[in-house]
């Protein structure tokens, strides 16, 4: 009789870890935090961001030595722990004694927002542990399951390509032991103690205009203090470099700390030989287990571990339903969000003859339980090993290089793969056409079943109760057959399949064809053979012209989807099947050598090959300021690497601090009848369950004040929070949620922009620009177009979901909101009304945000009021933190837009006229939606003359989410709608679209639509467009694009360079404010609050830059703590690309002040430090505080008179993108990108690029992949987190990145902060050119296919849109007759 273990022993950061009542629905991730380890993170909870990953090690008894692999903690069951070691970021090292690894990020500003860096930190960690010696593609792709929404990729993989073999050292010396240090340059000035470059003498300086040090002036020292260049003919005052980033890169690198990989900790001995079992008697065994439940709310009762195949067997004899657990990838998800309880599971991971690889004559057996990356292992060696037999190894390798993330890859199994029967498995087509089978084992025996046997049903197989898969075969190839994968994505990288096929072709020495199979994913609800195209291919000889035509066609008329198809994308999905089928014909007939294939159409056949990004970074040198300006990296850095950063879910719990979960809205639109709260309140642990009615004060809020807190009777989209639970733990308050049972009265409901326009569905306020007699201008045009444009919603994707923890004092009414918000101020006063006290009785802290982007300056404030009001009603701490699928329905989006246009122009291309009407999807209450509006009516001009203008924007309302602020706010809409019009209006007229941009772009002096002149110190665009033309040498690049359009014709090249300006100011003139309190203390140190939040952006390390330069101090004296209404009092949101203009002037006033206190004790210590200088004033009894304000002068507009001051200044550049495209499927590569970028006198060069890489990044997926779905059926958001919502990954970002920041003509022009400019906002319409570059892309497709009718593209250009917008015969042969396009659509953009 089997003796079961019933507890775990595992090891965490090399500490033994015993645990007896395991909880078996807890996961590894929820464990870690549990005791501390809060450096792991909750990004999705579906093992899609890659927030959460570890490092898993198990000791391999087969191989005698350990292995490591990442994994995502959010998925891995605790109770799969038994025998293995976590590595977490805390256990490599801390900010004070960083890992090289940590470190190494940290100096290269590879962390922003910093909650995303552990598990970037975890996976790079885990490839050296691996390998120690990666090249830079094995850094790359070791990231492929890692997401971060901030810094666009390239600082992260920089940082990590420095432990490459190949590594880029950027001039550093590297020596022999490994230690790169920086070669001497003009950054440490001549070497001298006290040179002029490294010191200044204390001046304070006019942060509007700089007298300091100037390249060309004498040095500002004096002459017997002065190094007079003693180490350089020119004299260090006077030396500049060409582009200092690289220098300041070499001096990051002279920092680095060396890599030695053989001085990582080993593996816990004691666990080595408790997995091999050579414990002694008195020590721990290792057993198979049975663990039972003790919690009473526990959804899984028991959990099996066998330990080898008998035990297995004997236990799914026993418990026949049981639910078999490898790496949980499937079951976890369903757990989490299907709400699937499984009862009873058996981990299955640790029986060792389920994992076992066997060679045959004629095949290879694979133990079904081996990890999809020790599967890909064993598939490359066979495919080394028996090149002459290995097509469908190779095929299978095909199929696993876009298999999901490494995380997942090293946990999957193929088993979960096959038993899934997902219709859209990557797998499962290779296998059916290889023909595999299937061994099933049960205790009575085994059977062998060919997999073709094997689907019965959507999710159904041929697996009895009581029986396992145990083996795959899959057989060798013969001679003279092909074998070919093929796969399409929303994402090329960690993602799920459209479609996914496999074809095999086997013929004679003849060249007829003996055998053939089709396998589809993605067309049924199961893996099909599509038999029709394999009969019409048996017998004909293989090569012959007319064999395409007709497998495309017997295809096409096999698996031809229905309009209302689930998953939607009906045509594309028919086309790529048919697609497919035209690529394998042409790769099979090129290499069984049958037909007359030309290589050139063979190679565009091919899938990419990857190459390594690379990028480039470019500014000059900052010579008159000793700390502002310089490319310091971020204040909190190494504490966001080693994962001592806390966020709002990192807070320990307060006192006996209880838990909110939110019952959502299941309609869209609908009465609430009756909320019964009795099934949830028996539950338990819950404490009570909110509504409507136990809002002590105002419900209402929002700046319009038409939203309420909790309806009470109309919910207005699916997801709107109806009802409050409150209970001890999450769990439980989450489960209780499900028993709050709502009755609706079901109303009407509008989801589209296009429908609320068409239904009339629209807010009453409108905002107008109009400039000149537009009607007039139009009738003298020599040529009118009229037409529409439209671009969809964007989630903003913060790593960190909203959250809060609300603590009530005890006393007053008093409480403390710890908020992840952009907007403390308002926390404060919608939670005062909320509760009824007064705004003073409450203070928001905000310490950081893992990334907002807009989407946390209003919608956040309605998470926090909540948590409020548990709290109130409980006198207990309530905290509340969103799932991301929750977070995703509930909290609003980037405003779709849609336009209606007329434009007139003359022959050439320059604009006479314009009117457009602008309409925005709002969602179902204001919010923000009139600020953005009026910034994208502002913005349609873009860089423009536009002629008469005649623009009118309105807000629809629907029945979505509040549509709410995202990062450009309105621009990039506006800005896209007119360069969409003026892409259609160059194909009418048949100019150059880049000739019409460059021909209408404002000169110096030019008045907008909104009567604001262009000024000539400040008006840059046509400068960074010549520039950027000669630079990136364009005319050359266009010629060298049309030779290979011209010689291509499956895949095309596009180019497109496209400007950007962006007004900076708040519209509102009020908010045009910013304040700060600054402390000196007497030793010396200095703590500075101001009104501006951290969210990634680097606002607290500039504000830190401008403080100490204003005092003379080092930049390692000033420290900031947190935003906190206490003490930053009615400040603004932290958004509009201003918060570093209204705080950063704030903190120089405070400082200025406190400065010229202390000037005196300066003249007088001459050579005292600044403690003793601090400690003096204040024994003298100087105050040592001081508040400080600024608000912006001459701001403020009137919509009504079309007069006034709108934007303080603008933000300008020009990008060019250069993108190829695969025209049969859609899919894309970002070839190159340069950029140039006017952000002024930068406060930090470094930390500007940084936002300028990560503005684009999302910038471009906003425009290409991310597409954003409804279901019209239900009203409920489709697109609900990284499985089907996707943002770039490391591996979608240019190639090559090439970003510069232009020196201004005019250094002090600007009346801003030391002369800087707002930068978080302006670069992201710059990821509009490769929307535009694939739009040249598909223009030279349509050409070479002769399509007649004008591209109107919409965005996002996902691979959906471009390969329809190709218009090739098998687009024409997949179209749905306008009279079948009947019933509802699976999905819908709004």
């Amino acid at each position: 009789m089997t003796v079961f273990g019933t507890g775990i022993l595992f090891y965490v950061n090399g500490t033994q870890v015993t645990i007896d009542d395991v909880d078996l629905d807890m996961t590894l991730l929820q464990y870690l935090r549990s005791t501390g380890l809060t450096g792991t993170k909750l990004g999705c909870g579906e093992g899609g961001c890659g927030a959460c990953t570890v490092m898993v090690s198990t000791y391999n008894v087969d191989l005698g030595r350990p292995t490591h692999a990442t994994a995502n903690a959010c998925l891995y069951p605790l109770y799969a722990m038994d025998g293995k070691h976590v590595v977490t970021v805390e256990g490599l090292g801390s900010a004070k004694h960083p890992h090289p690894v940590q470190q190494r990020i940290a100096l290269l500003h590879g962390s922003q927002c910093g909650f995303c860096t552990p598990g970037f930190v975890m996976s790079l960690y885990t490839l050296l542990r691996n390998n120690p010696k990666p090249t830079e593609l094995d850094i790359e792709e070791c990231f492929d399951g890692n997401l971060c929404r901030c810094t666009g990729y390239r600082p992260i993989l920089d940082a990590a390509k420095t432990f490459a073999s190949d590594a880029w050292k950027a001039g550093a010396n590297v020596g022999k032991d490994g230690i790169a240090r920086a070669p001497e340059t003009e950054s440490k000035g001549c070497g001298i103690e006290g040179c002029c470059q490294t010191k200044k003498p204390f001046s304070l300086p006019d942060p509007a205009r700089v007298n300091g040090v100037s390249e060309a002036s004498e040095c500002a020292k004096t002459s017997e203090d002065c190094c007079k260049g003693a180490k350089g003919s020119e004299g260090c005052c006077k030396t500049k470099d060409a582009n200092w980033a690289n220098v300041e890169k070499s001096e990051a690198v002279a920092k680095f700390r060396a890599y030695d990989a053989t001085q990582e900790p080993i593996f816990p001995p004691f666990l080595a030989r408790y997995v091999r079992g050579e414990t002694e008697s008195a020590e721990a065994q290792r057993r198979e287990l049975h663990l039972r439940a003790t919690q009473d709310d526990a959804q899984c009762t028991q959990v099996f571990r066998p330990l080898t195949l008998d035990s297995l067997l004997e236990i799914v004899t026993e418990h026949p339903t049981a639910k078999l657990v490898a790496g949980n990838s499937e079951v976890g998800v369903e757990i989490k969000f299907k709400r699937t309880q499984f009862a009873t599971q058996v981990y299955v991971g640790d029986v060792p003859e389920l994992r076992t690889v066997e060679r045959c004559a004629n095949g290879v057996e694979f133990g079904v339980n081996i990890t999809l990356a020790r599967f890909e292992h064993e598939l490359r060696a066979l495919s080394r090993e028996l090149p002459e037999q290995s097509q469908c190894y190779a095929a299978l390798l095909e199929a696993l290089r876009f298999f999901a993330g490494n995380q997942i890859r090293n946990v999957a199994t193929v088993a979960g793969n096959i038993a899934t029967a997902s219709p859209i498995s990557d797998l499962n087509p290779v296998f059916l056409a290889a023909g595999s089978v299937l061994t099933l084992v049960s205790a009575s025996g085994s059977r062998q079943v060919p997999i073709s046997e094997f689907f019965l049903g959507y999710r159904r197989t041929a697996l009895a109760p009581g029986e396992i898969l145990h083996k795959v075969f899959v057989p060798h190839s013969r001679p003279r057959e092909i074998v070919r994968a093929f796969k399409q994505a929303k994402r090329k990288d960690d993602d799920i399949a459209i479609v996914t096929c496999a074809m095999r072709v086997r013929v004679d020495d003849a060249g007829r064809v003996e055998e053939a199979a089709y396998a589809f994913g993605g067309m049924a609800p199961t893996t099909v053979l599509a038999k029709s195209v394999g009969a019409a291919s048996v017998g004909t000889t293989w090569g012959d012209a007319a064999l395409l035509g007709q497998l495309v066609a017997a295809c096409h008329a096999e698996l031809q989807l229905p309009y209302t198809v689930p998953g939607g994308m009906a045509e594309y999905r028919t086309a790529l099947a048919c697609s497919f089928v035209r690529k394998f014909w042409t790769l099979s007939c090129a290499a069984l050598g049958s037909g007359d294939i030309e290589p050139q159409i063979v190679s565009e056949m091919e899938e990419d090959e990857r190459t390594v990004s690379h990028g480039q970074q470019a500014y000059e040198r900052v010579s008159d300021r000793a700390i502002v300006g310089h490319g310091v990296a971020h204040v909190s850095a190494l504490q966001q690497t080693t994962g001592e950063a806390r966020y709002i879910d990192d807070m320990p719990a307060v006192g006996a601090e209880l838990h909110m979960a939110l019952v959502p809205s299941a309609h869209p639109h609908a009465h609430v009848l009756k909320v019964d709260s009795a099934e949830a309140l028996a539950m338990a642990g819950v404490k009570c369950v909110l509504t409507h009615e136990d809002v002590p004060g105002s419900n209402i809020w929002n700046i319009f004040h038409d939203e309420e807190l909790l309806p009470s009777r109309t919910v207005h989209h699916v997801g709107q929070p109806v009802a409050l639970v409150v209970a001890a733990t999450q769990r439980q308050a989450q489960a209780a949620a499900q028993r709050v049972h709502i009755t609706y009265e079901v109303l009407p409901a509008v989801l589209t922009v296009r429908d609320a326009v068409a239904q009339g569905a629209l807010f009453a306020e409108e905002r107008k620009l109009v400039r000149g007699d537009v009607d007039a201008a139009l009738a003298a045009s020599d040529v009118t177009l009229s037409g529409t444009s439209y671009c969809g919603a964007q989630e903003h994707f913060y790593l960190e979901t909203m959250g809060a923890v609300a603590v009530p004092k005890g006393e007053n009414g008093e409480m403390d909101l710890y908020a992840s918000t952009q907007n403390p101020t308002e926390a404060q006063m919608v939670c005062a009304e909320a509760l009824g006290v007064p705004a003073a009785r409450i203070v928001c802290h905000v310490k950081r945000m893992g990334g907002g982007f807009g989407g946390k300056e209003s919608r956040a404030v309605l998470v926090s009021t909540l948590a409020a009001l548990g709290a109130q009603h409980t006198g207990q701490a309530v905290r509340l933190v969103l799932d991301r699928d929750v977070d995703m329905q509930m909290s609003g989006q980037r405003h779709p837009f849609y336009a209606t246009w007329t434009v007139g122009a003359t022959r050439t291309g320059e604009l006479r006229a314009l009117r457009m009407r602008l309409y925005s999807n709002g969602g179902f209450s204001h919010d923000l939606s009139m600020g953005v509006l009026e910034r994208a009516v502002s913005h349609v001009d873009n860089c423009y003359r536009l002629g008469a203008a005649d623009i009118v924007g309105r807000v629809c309302r629907t029945n979505t989410q509040s549509n709410t602020a995202f990062r450009s706010f309105g621009g990039c809409q506006g800005m896209i709608m007119t360069e969409s019009m003026l892409c259609e209006l160059a194909d009418h007229i048949n100019v150059p679209i880049e000739h019409i941009r460059r021909i209408n772009m404002y000169n110096a002096g030019d008045v907008t639509p909104f009567s604001q002149p262009l000024l000539a110190e400040d008006w840059n665009v046509p400068r960074m467009w010549d520039q950027l033309e000669r630079e990136a040498e364009v005319a050359v690049r266009r010629a060298e694009i049309d030779e290979f359009n011209r010689t291509t014709q499956f895949r095309k090249r596009g180019l497109a360079m496209v400007p950007t300006k962006f007004g900076i100011s708040f519209g509102v003139k009020h908010l045009n404010q910013g304040m700060s309190l600054v402390h000196v203390y007497m030793d010396g140190s200095v703590l500075v609050a101001h009104g501006g939040t951290e969210m990634g952006q680097g606002l607290h390390t500039k504000m830190a830059q401008i403080a100490a330069e204003t005092l003379d101090v080092p930049l390692s004296t000033i420290f900031i703590s947190e935003t906190a209404t206490n003490t930053a009092a009615n400040t603004s949101p932290t958004a509009a690309s201003a918060s570093s203009d209204l705080n950063g002037y704030a903190v120089y006033n405070a400082c200025k002040v406190l400065a010229d206190r202390l000037r005196p004790y300066r003249e007088r210590m001459h050579d005292a430090s600044f403690a003793t200088i601090a400690k003096t004033a204040y024994l003298d009894r100087v105050k040592l505080s001081e508040a400080g304000h600024y608000a912006t002068p001459d701001i403020g507009f009137s919509w009504a008179e079309n007069s006034g001051l709108l934007y303080f200044y603008f933000t300008q550049g020009v990008a060019l993108a250069e993108v190829e495209l695969d025209v049969l499927t859609g899919s894309h590569t970002t070839r190159r990108v340069d950029i140039i970028m006017d952000v002024g006198r930068s406060l930090n060069k470094a930390i500007d690029i940084g936002q300028i890489e990560g503005a684009f990044a999302q910038g471009q997926g906003w425009c290409t992949t991310e597409e954003f779905l409804y279901s019209p059926a239900t009203g409920r958001l489709l697109t609900q987190g990284p499985g089907n919502y996707k943002i770039p990954s490391a591996l979608d970002i240019p190639r090559d990145l090439r970003v510069s920041l232009m020196e201004p003509e005019q250094p002090n022009a600007l009346k801003t902060i030391f002369s800087s400019k707002g930068i978080g906002e302006p670069p992201l319409f710059l990821g509009a050119s490769v929307f535009f570059a694939l739009r040249d892309a598909v223009m030279a497709a349509r050409k070479n296919n002769d399509a007649k009718s004008p591209l109107h593209m919409e965005c996002p250009a996902t691979a959906e849109v471009l390969r329809m917008a190709c218009e090739d015969d098998i687009v024409e042969l997949t179209r749905i007759p306008h009279e079948q396009r009947q019933g509802v659509p699976f999905a819908v953009r709004i």
